[in-house]
């Protein structure tokens, strides 16, 4: 089999750009909508916003690689980063690591892509690591680079990269391309297309020894950062991880022609949902707000924070719903004053009560939870 970049085209992708069309008009309205939202949030909600998409961002983009990172401690890194307050506990290498490089990201998305700024995100992913040969440099051992699955006696190669000898010329030409076909470059690309073959482009050649997929999804987002004029605060990460299965087969079956519309068509579809995530965090942020300015004055402590607890969570909603048993948790109330309060809370229009008994769960009234 003659992998893409085997082949006499390399690397000159080709795609239906009318099948395209439609879904960039869509990224392009969508991304107006968001941005226009963000103006209405206050300061704190829009910080709230930028920190839980960077976050949630930085831990899916993990996940996808099986890698489970700590929430709080991943939040706390970013919230430090942008000067807010936060706690001052220790955080680990792979939480500060990917925290810094989401970061970088979001204040150099208009920045020019360079081998220096890939070998800078690359040593802050691999931070700790005494595994690898090569951390903050394009990859030189002399073997195969393959992604493979199955037994170590039957692998099954999915794919197979250019040889380590090859990658300087490879990543020279992917930068010069990337920038090339940026909004001020001389050859703009439209956006979706420029992230979706700049994603593949940049795996086909994966060039480092760990880390590609996620730096290779940062590249796509600074791309969709660059196509708005906006720091990115497109999901593209979350939704990926949702679609982790076909993502990989996608990704699999563009990686054996220089024909791109079927990807691109799939990853323009990702994006676009992607968008409506960010979109529904507005919302919510918006509503919740708005909910709080109803119940100022109206509410005790303890309920204050139970809501603000089941808030964190997101337009996603507090999974399972909140039981009796958990707000005693969470405020500390015994189970007699955890009722009465719930029963308050409820009165006023702030949750919305399903079950009986032992199955009673309390809800917000809005976002996704309060379809339950």
């Amino acid at each position: 089999m003659r992998w893409n970049w085997q082949q006499p085209d390399w690397p000159n992708f080709r795609f239906d750009a009318e099948a395209l069309a439609p879904l960039e008009a869509c990224f392009l309205k969508q991304g107006g909508v968001v941005i226009g939202s963000v103006q209405h949030l206050a300061g704190e909600d829009r910080d709230v916003l930028t920190v839980e998409i960077i976050s949630a961002e930085a831990l899916k983009t993990s996940e996808i690689e099986g890698e489970i990172l700590d929430r709080e401690s991943l939040q706390s890194s970013i919230r430090r980063q942008f000067g807010l307050v936060t706690d001052h506990s220790r955080i680990g290498p792979a939480e500060q690591g990917i925290a810094d490089l989401m970061v970088d990201l979001y204040h150099t998305y208009d920045a020019p892509i360079s081998d220096a700024q890939l070998f800078d995100w690359h040593d802050l992913l691999m931070q700790g690591r005494r595994d690898l040969k090569d951390v903050g440099r394009y990859r030189t051992h002399a073997e195969p680079m393959q992604i493979v699955s199955g037994p170590v006696h039957a692998p099954k190669i999915h794919f197979e990269a250019p040889p380590s000898e090859r990658l300087a010329d490879e990543m020279a030409a992917f930068c010069a391309w990337f920038n090339r076909n940026a909004p001020g470059g001389k050859q703009p690309l439209s956006a979706l297309a420029r992230a979706g073959i700049a994603h593949l482009y940049f795996e086909s050649i994966h060039p480092f020894e760990d880390g590609n997929g996620r730096i290779g999804r940062a590249i796509s987002e600074k791309a969709l950062a660059q196509g708005l004029g906006q720091p990115s605060l497109t999901a593209l990460s979350v939704m990926i991880e949702r679609r982790r299965k076909e993502y990989y087969k996608a990704l699999e079956l563009a990686h054996r022609d220089n024909e791109v519309t079927d990807w691109l068509v799939w990853f323009a579809d990702t994006v676009l949902e992607a968008q409506l995530y960010t979109q529904r965090w507005i919302d919510f942020l918006i509503t919740k707000t708005k909910l709080f300015d109803t119940l100022r004055g109206k509410i005790n402590p303890r309920q204050e924070k139970a809501l603000l607890r089941m808030m964190r969570e997101g337009p996603d909603g507090f999974e399972g719903g909140l039981s009796a048993g958990n707000y005693t948790t969470i405020t500390g109330a015994p189970p007699a004053t955890a009722r009465r309060d719930l029963t308050e809370l409820v009165e006023l229009g702030a949750l919305i009560r399903t079950g009986e008994r032992k199955g009673t769960r309390y809800w917000l009234p809005f976002g996704a939870a309060a379809a339950v």
